[in-house]
């Protein structure tokens, strides 16, 4: 059973900066990539960013240059550094892996970004 908890969102301002973090149970969570989500209500889940298991890097256009993905596979965790932070990243934010035919998610984790 694969288990992914996400931490570390919070109330924000604008141009401020959080770290998120999906924690996951397992061995194997170093050989799958790892993505991060976030949704608003009424709008579908978008993809913000992903890492591969080799370490590449991946992101939706609006986040470029503001958010950086990584991981750590000795502590199984992946982290979403977010700076410069805007209202409408406001969010739930999910940690997501798909392995073979399986999606795996987090229960997520609410980022509000307003002054």
């Amino acid at each position: 059973q694969v288990q992914l908890v996400e931490s570390g969102g919070g109330l924000v301002q604008p141009g401020g900066s959080l770290r998120l973090s999906c924690a996951a149970s397992g061995s194997a969570f170093i050989m799958y990539a790892t993505d991060w989500y976030r949704q608003v209500p009424g709008k579908e889940r978008e993809l913000v960013a992903t890492i591969t298991n080799g370490g590449n890097t991946n992101y939706k256009d609006s986040v470029k240059g503001r958010f950086t993905i990584a991981r750590d596979n000795a502590k199984n965790t992946v982290y979403l550094q977010m700076n410069s932070l805007k209202p409408e990243d406001t969010a739930v934010y999910y940690c997501h892996q798909r392995r073979y035919s399986m999606d795996y998610w987090g229960k997520g984790t609410l980022v509000t970004v307003s002054s």
